[in-house]
């Protein structure tokens, strides 16, 4: 660590910060409007996380609107968090004011159980603390990144490489860890055809980091609308599932499929698209139950599984790759007082490929 580093180390902000600004939807199903939200004074372990960019993942619509089960209101979304240090506790070793820093889809969890001590804390079994919609330890509510600031454990902040830009990034510390963990776990890479499922804020994401692994990359999406930015984004070929002869063309082409959508879909036609062996992986994740005919996995000994982020270890591991091969989200930047639109124009699949708030405009 150089001098100068050292010296920033010790920087500290003196004025204990307790209410910052955020959006938050006060009900479920309501417009998110401008409010403050608590936050806790840092402690030993603690970054102060003065938030640049958040972006807008289809999970904060689910909560946001009570789609996944009873919510915490006030709610303040946001689990894609980019920002800058500006105040650590007295033991934090891992970062200095003026880092760049990532939080992404939880802030805690047990640091115990057998997940945890392997580097898969989202799958601890006390279940983790969420970045928001959560209760920490103290039973008090989380609030997540649309907002102003955050404080969070050092332990659970992860650092963005120089070379990728806050707004860019953002987005990576929820759609990109989701794709990028599947796709190391299932051995993406040279001579591997994967297909990706829905070209969105997660499928886009999907694409790039499946072709900087060394696949050979699919695009099935229900048209071909957006063929073109598939193609530039990294995928060999793509297709309109919409088209039921694409079906009956791909059948038992694909080692791995990635589904992305977050609204049911016809699991058969998709697991017959595998190899012998292949499997379909699900990171969407619909409100409504979906059906399967068991048949579809027997035959051919293929696998139907789902996966869920990443741990910290493998998110840092991630930023670094994206940053190794210039990987970012593809982003259209908006105000806070554009938060309400934006929730409607992702749920009509209008935006190239993901939303990213400028906190600045909180």
């Amino acid at each position: 660590m150089s001098d100068t580093q050292d010296t920033r180390t010790t920087t500290t902000q003196t004025t204990p910060l307790t209410e910052v600004a955020a959006y938050a939807a006060p009900a479920a199903k309501a417009p998110l409007e401008r409010t403050t939200v608590p936050r806790r004074p840092v402690g030993a372990h603690d970054v102060l996380i003065e938030i640049k960019y958040a972006g807008i993942c289809h999970s904060d619509i689910h909560q946001a609107r009570d789609g996944w089960g009873e919510g915490i209101y006030p709610m303040v979304p946001g689990h894609e968090i980019a920002g800058v240090v500006t105040e650590i506790g007295p033991e934090v070793t891992g970062f200095a004011v003026g880092d760049q820093v990532g939080v992404g889809c939880f802030v805690d969890s047990c640091r115990e159980c057998e997940y945890c001590l392997r580097g898969q804390e989202q799958y601890c079994v006390r279940g983790m603390t969420g970045t928001y919609n959560a209760r920490d330890k103290q039973g008090e509510p989380t609030y997540g990144g649309y907002s102003t600031h955050i404080v969070v454990d050092e332990n659970y902040t992860v650092r963005i490489p120089d070379g990728l830009a806050l707004d860019a990034a953002a987005p990576l510390l929820c759609a990109g860890i989701t794709l990028y963990s599947p796709l190391k776990h299932w051995q993406a890479g040279p001579g591997k055809k994967v297909a990706i499922v829905g070209l969105g804020g997660l499928g886009h994401m999907g694409v790039k980091i499946a072709n900087a692994l060394g696949a050979e990359v699919t695009v099935l999406s229900q048209s071909l609308r957006k063929k073109e930015d598939g193609l530039r984004l990294g995928a060999s070929h793509y297709y309109a599932t919409s088209d039921r002869t694409t079906f009956e063309e791909l059948s038992g082409t694909f080692d791995l499929v990635i589904s992305t959508v977050s609204a049911p879909i016809g699991l058969d036609a998709y697991l017959d698209l595998l190899k012998v062996d292949g499997a379909l992986v699900n990171v969407g994740a619909p409100e409504e139950p979906v059906e399967l005919n068991l048949f579809s996995v027997i035959g051919g000994r293929k696998t139907l599984a789902g996966s869920m982020i990443g741990g910290i270890a493998e998110t840092q591991e991630m930023l670094d790759f994206c940053a190794e091969h210039g990987l970012g989200s593809e982003i259209e930047l908006i105000r806070a007082d554009q938060i309400n639109e934006a929730y409607e124009r992702v749920l009509a699949s209008d935006v190239r490929y993901r939303f990213v708030i400028d906190a600045a405009t909180i």
